[in-house]
């Protein structure tokens, strides 16, 4: 193993400061549906907290979604969910943050037509180690697959196409985690942002990943972000932003778009977003890179 991977728990405290049989379970669906038509017009966004647990582990969540009334603004607490049945995608939130300090990723995926659940982590570096963090996320996507079953958003949520997940920083090691030493075999597209390499692909999963890094990142090495990359042999893209920091991307409008088309080709089949993928990347100081067939 290389000796890039486990990097983060070198950090030093100044710099973790910085970081900001069905789908039920972790085996593979038996079948597999074909996915809804991709929506054309955003969604206003709702969000509903639960405070669900893994035995004794907290996992609050705030589950983003699409909702009735005007696109725009901020999310509405307890708002009705918009017609139609919409594919999930994880958000988990960096060291020392919250869902609520990563809207500028999570609304946009939410206004995008997909439902977000985002635990609210008291992020722990053993935890994320050990892959109890992972763990916890896959407990966090049993728990918002089953909300279609019954209360506000029964029969509004895709259940039988697969997960995303992503992340960024904590957050994406977490989302790396669940493709190789923690694998959930639900999930069929990734985001890690700013992470660091978790381990070998697993062979449980098949999945779509894209990365998004700042190689100037001085609290997640960007060379582990790359060695995560290069080891994958799944459909895959690389996002850097040259020059950039850990979060120096996140008023980037080329980082939520790039997500979105993401979200949107892997999930819902929309192959004019994977199109646009170079040209919504693209501009002064990034460089995209993928491998998508």
């Amino acid at each position: 193993m290389s000796m890039q991977r486990r990097t983060f728990l070198a950090l030093s405290a100044a710099g973790a400061a910085g970081m900001g049989a069905s789908l039920l379970g972790t085996g593979q669906a038996g079948a597999i549906a074909r996915p809804q038509s991709a929506p054309t017009t955003p969604f206003a966004v709702g969000v509903r907290r639960y405070d669900w647990t893994r035995g004794s582990r907290r996992c609050t969540t705030y589950v983003y979604y699409p909702a009735t009334g005007t696109p725009g603004g901020n999310p509405v607490t307890n708002a009705p969910v918009a017609g139609g049945v919409f594919p999930v995608y994880n958000f988990t939130h960096g060291y020392g943050s919250s869902p609520q300090n990563s809207l500028f990723i999570i609304r946009a995926l939410a206004s995008a037509g997909f439902v977000v659940p985002a635990p609210h982590f008291n992020h722990n570096f053993g935890d994320v180690n050990n892959g109890n963090s992972s763990k916890d996320v896959s407990q966090v996507i049993t728990n918002t697959l089953a909300l279609n079953a019954s209360g506000p958003l029964a029969g509004h949520i895709n259940t039988g196409i697969g997960v995303g997940v992503s992340g960024h920083s904590l957050g994406g090691m977490i989302t790396h985690g669940l493709l190789t030493s923690w694998p959930d075999r639900r999930i069929i597209s990734a985001n890690p942002q700013s992470c660091t390499d978790m381990g070998n692909p697993s062979s449980s999963v098949s999945a779509k990943v894209l990365f998004v890094h700042g190689d100037r990142d001085s609290t997640t090495q960007y060379s582990s972000a790359r060695q995560a990359y290069n080891e994958m042999t799944w459909p895959k893209a690389f996002l850097t932003f040259v020059g950039g920091s850990h979060t120096s991307f996140w008023s980037d409008q080329r980082f939520p778009r790039t997500v979105v088309d993401w979200a949107r080709w892997t999930m819902y089949g929309d192959t004019a977003a994977r199109d646009r993928l170079p040209a919504d990347a693209a501009g002064s100081n990034t460089r995209w890179e993928s491998v998508l067939r």
